[in-house]
């Protein structure tokens, strides 16, 4: 059976890690079969959502280290690592980060490294009672990867992301909760239909709008105050072409439901 598990449903395109003997520790083929599934869901009008879950009692362990990612850098010379981060880490957090639809992560187990990192670049993220996140670099005497010196401080602030990546200490899903980690927790019984009534709904939103509604959030920590100004009237201008722009509008002074296509 596939390491990567894939269907799509009612506009969702659902992407299932399926390693549970190894609390789906991510090998390297695993991450560009992720990525290549959400680039496919940024380019395809069909898909509107996406979820990222997985099977077993693991959301995602970290990096398989025993992987081909990993002896790619047994023997290394100077850039090797920072080529590997960026090459692997990086670009699958950024693919996360850059896809044109909304993706729920619903954590299912622990989540940790570059786990806990794949949830968090989720744009939403529901996390089961039993769901556990680690900050497990220290512990292996490592630096943070796959951008989790970037995501953590933007989430919870510098102090708060600080405490987790030098101690190291597994966070529940309530804590993460209160922290602003978690959108919501629920018990791992009801975290698929939660997940599925989340997604469907945003699959029935205005796709477009959605996007650049993700791409204003996602970029508005790292520009100025005009910048941010000036990219939101550009995806202002952008959206009203869209059909979904005008059915929206249409529909509010018809006084009747939106019906948004995506398009």
């Amino acid at each position: 059976m596939s390491d990567v598990l894939h269907a799509v449903e009612n506009g969702v395109s659902w992407i299932t890690l399926n390693r549970p003997e190894a609390m789906n520790a991510v090998t390297w083929d695993q991450r560009e079969r992720i990525m290549a599934l959400l680039d496919e869901a940024s380019g395809d009008p069909d898909v509107r959502a996406v979820v990222v879950t997985a099977t077993g009692r693991g959301f995602c362990a970290g990096a398989d280290l025993r992987g081909a990612g990993a002896s790619a850098v047994s023997e290394t010379v100077p850039g090797d690592v920072a080529r590997t981060i960026r090459r692997g880490a990086q670009r699958f957090i950024g693919a996360v980060l850059d896809c044109e639809k909304p993706v729920i992560a619903a954590v299912n187990g622990t989540a940790a490294g570059i786990g806990a990192h794949l949830a968090f670049a989720c744009d939403l993220v529901l996390a089961s009672e039993s769901a556990r996140f680690i900050e497990v670099f220290v512990r292996r005497g490592l630096v943070p990867d796959g951008g989790g010196a970037y995501l953590l401080p933007r989430l919870i602030g510098p102090q708060r992301a600080k405490e987790l990546m030098f101690f190291g200490d597994a966070v529940s899903a309530a804590e993460a909760r209160e922290l602003g980690l978690v959108n919501r927790v629920v018990p791992a019984d009801e975290l698929a239909k939660t997940a599925r009534e989340w997604a469907e709904r945003l699959a029935q939103g205005p796709t477009r709008a959605l996007a650049l509604t993700k791409q204003l959030v996602n970029a508005s920590l790292d520009v100025d105050r005009g910048a941010a100004f000036a990219a939101e009237a550009a995806a202002q201008e952008i959206n009203m072409t869209t059909r979904d722009a005008k059915e929206g509008v249409s529909s509010f002074v018809e006084r009747r439901e939106a019906r948004y296509e995506g398009r």
